[in-house]
């Protein structure tokens, strides 16, 4: 399929609700054309350069116009997107556009290894000393998760290309094993320097009897 294309510096996942304040001329023709027209978009990632894999997303609201013509909009994003080919211009249109694939989701998790999750993501917050929500493992996917666990950008970008739902939970759960291991390691250093400083009744070491 078609679209055009609103390249960003950040990633996004299906089903997530993005805010965005428009104000380039050519986005915001990108936004008068979705509404009018009734059609989507995408947005591929851009780190450092333009990357291959972005969302489909809709026009959800338009939330505020502002006198200078900017705008703040909703979008939602619906599926996961790959650039077969990538225009400049999208025919007369000031925005770019490209050919793009929708890659097939294929939700196949298993409630085992959703708990586990969960199971470890409440670890991980009480490590970091943040409040956690209670969360059943059938009420969530991979996708909710992305934001909430501590991913880097090209971790996250790597987690938009997996298509399979109980590879993209392996990949988190193998993330929260590692970083609860650092955090553990971080809080027990905290606490032997915490402990060091203080002073502390050591009994002296006698040498009385002690000979070479």
């Amino acid at each position: 399929m078609r679209l055009p294309l609103f390249p960003l510096q950040s990633i996004f996942f299906p089903g997530e609700k993005i805010p965005l304040h428009i104000f380039e001329p050519r986005y915001l023709q990108l936004i008068y054309d979705c509404k009018n027209e009734a059609i989507s978009f995408g947005i591929p990632v851009y780190l450092n350069q333009l990357m291959p894999f972005g969302v489909e997303v809709v026009l959800e609201e338009i939330v505020k116009l502002y006198s200078t013509g900017e705008m703040d909009i909703i979008c939602r994003a619906k599926k996961v997107i790959k650039i077969v080919a990538f225009e400049k211009n999208m025919g007369d249109k000031l925005y770019s556009g490209g050919v793009v694939t929708i890659i097939e989701d294929i939700r196949d998790g298993e409630i085992e290894i959703k708990r586990r999750v969960v199971n470890k993501i409440q670890v991980l917050y009480q490590l970091m000393g943040i409040p956690s929500v209670q969360t059943l493992a059938e009420e969530f996917d991979s996708f909710t998760l992305a934001h909430k666990i501590g991913l880097s950008k090209s971790q996250e970008y790597k987690l938009l290309q997996i298509s399979i739902e109980s590879d993209r939970l392996r990949f988190i759960e193998t993330h929260l094993d590692e970083l609860i291991v650092v955090l553990k390691e971080v809080n027990r250093t905290k606490e032997t320097i915490k402990f060091n400083g203080h002073f502390k009744n050591l009994d002296p070491l006698k040498f009385d009897d002690f000979k070479f």
